[in-house]
C-alpha cells in the first residue's frame, strides 16, 4: 500500500509514476510530485517506480486570474 496525499491507494507497488498519476486522474502537466520528501522532476515520473510504503504528495496548479 502506498498513500497519495494521505489516501491509501492499493496494488500500486511496482508502477510507474506518470502511470500511478494518470490512473489516480492527475493531469501530468500541471502538477508538482514529492516522494518520500523528495520533489521528482516531470521528466523522471515513467521512470520512478512506486514501492511498498511510498507517500507522494502532489500539487495541482490552478490558473486563473
Amino acid at each position: 500500500m502506498i498513500k497519495v496525499n494521505g489516501k491509501e491507494v492499493n496494488n500500486a507497488s511496482g508502477i510507474a509514476l506518470d502511470k500511478l498519476l494518470i490512473d489516480e486522474g492527475y493531469s501530468l502537466q500541471r502538477i508538482a510530485v514529492e516522494l518520500n520528501g523528495e520533489i521528482i522532476p516531470k521528466a523522471q515520473y515513467g521512470q520512478t517506480n512506486i514501492k511498498d510504503g511510498d507517500s507522494l504528495e502532489v500539487i495541482s496548479f490552478v490558473g486563473g486570474g
